[in-house]
């Protein structure tokens, strides 16, 4: 399990209290970022009572601004060993990288692992080793906090796995139980699950962290297929309308640093419908997962997609992988006759339409007649007949999954 931290409302103000005290002890303002460098508390201490203008560099003021670092700025700081660091690293202005202010970075670390960072601006004279003792005492008892607040994020994965995978009846009542005890007033309201599939990683509790994650409430990997495992995130959102946060937390998900597949094989999200509490929480995982292979299967649908959007792969999608396929149309899914299978699945999402596909295809009608006469030898199927053409359909989309 990742050890990444995630904060709570109601701690977040025991890390301002902590950061206040380092400001205070040093003399200059300091941040709280963690691991990922997502910003935590932030305190503003200067001794005329305001912020100095010079202060905010572009690294400093995008930090602030967005509560968060780019990609690019981690491996720049990251560098300079603070990973590894047992004490304050001193790390020296850089215009050419945004960093027109010298910084000392604190780790802060609980049992030998590091789990965020205090950074300090550098002046001359900086703070001298006594301060910077005290401050390292500081950044201990916040190393503490992040790490119950890590292993208590640990615990919700467990417990939305469990929700997600338990059997319909009282282990799934059992289940649900215990995930509202975690949760406690988060409970309450409405929710949804955001499902990315595939997620590959060597680890089956490899997440990331809640806080790196917006909106997010807790998140767990859960068993998809042979293939590997799918990341699950329980989102609350503030109506069941309001559908912006899964959107945001799925396209954040997808982005390169997040998904472990990426560029190894195609990643697709998927957005179950919302629901009040928790008690259809399976529902809207078989949703979003149901999405998310649609997604995979169709890229006009992706790379996010929401189960109320994908049409027939609702029904397709709940249906197991051998009722999919039919005897008659088999022959036309061989790989050497891919474009009649083309032909005829563009033939009948344009509503039998000869004109609309044809343009479609960029094929004269004619050659859209032959291939029609062909894929009818091959299935022996009647393109004139409303129940074989939906056959024909509903098993060449079924074939994408």
């Amino acid at each position: 399990m990742r050890e990444n931290a995630r904060v709570t409302s109601e701690h977040r103000g025991d890390y301002q209290e902590l950061v206040d005290e380092v400001s205070e002890l040093l003399g200059v303002p300091a941040t709280l970022e963690n691991r990922d460098f997502e910003l935590i508390a932030f305190g503003a201490y200067d001794s005329e009572g305001e912020l100095d203008a010079s202060a905010l560099d572009p690294v400093r003021t995008r930090s602030i601004l967005t509560r968060r670092s780019t990609s690019a700025v981690r491996r720049w700081f990251e560098g300079f060993g603070i990973t590894r660091a047992t004490g304050p690293v001193r790390i020296p202005p850089t215009p050419e990288a945004g960093v027109y202010r010298g910084r000392i970075c604190l780790p802060v670390r609980h049992k030998g692992v590091v789990l965020g960072y205090v950074w300090l601006l550098d002046d001359d004279p900086g703070p001298g080793d006594q301060q910077l003792s005290a401050a390292m005492a500081v950044t201990t008892r916040i190393g503490a906090l992040l790490a119950d607040e890590a292993q208590h994020g640990a615990d919700l994965s467990r417990e939305l796995r469990a929700v997600l995978t338990a059997e319909p009846g009282w282990q799934g009542d059992m289940a649900i139980a215990e995930l509202r005890t975690a949760l406690g007033a988060r409970a309450d309201g409405v929710h949804t699950v955001v499902c990315v599939t595939p997620w590959f990683s060597a680890d089956p509790d490899d997440a990331p962290s809640v806080r790196t994650v917006p909106h997010a409430t807790a998140l767990c990997t859960v068993p998809w297929g042979a293939a590997g495992q799918s990341l699950a995130v329980l989102v609350r959102l503030r109506s069941a309308e309001a559908r912006t946060a899964a959107l945001a937390t799925a396209s954040r998900l997808l982005k390169d640093e997040f998904a472990p597949a990426q560029g190894r094989a195609q990643v697709a999200a998927g957005i179950g419908e919302a629901r009040s509490g928790l008690t259809g929480l399976g529902a809207a995982w078989r949703e979003a997962s149901a999405a998310a292979r649609a997604a995979l299967a169709e890229p006009r649908f992706g790379p996010v997609a929401e189960w109320s959007r994908i049409g027939p792969y609702r029904l397709l999608t709940s249906l197991p992988p051998e009722r999919l396929r039919d005897p008659s149309v088999a022959p036309l899914l061989a790989p050497a006759h891919h474009d009649l299978a083309r032909t005829a699945e563009i033939y009948l999402d344009c509503a039998g339409q000869a004109g609309r596909t044809a343009a479609e295809l960029g094929i004269h009608r004619q050659t859209l007649y032959y291939r029609l006469s062909r894929v009818e030898q091959l299935t022996g199927l009647d393109l004139d007949d409303g129940e074989d053409r939906l056959l024909l359909h509903m098993t060449l989309k079924g074939a994408r999954l």
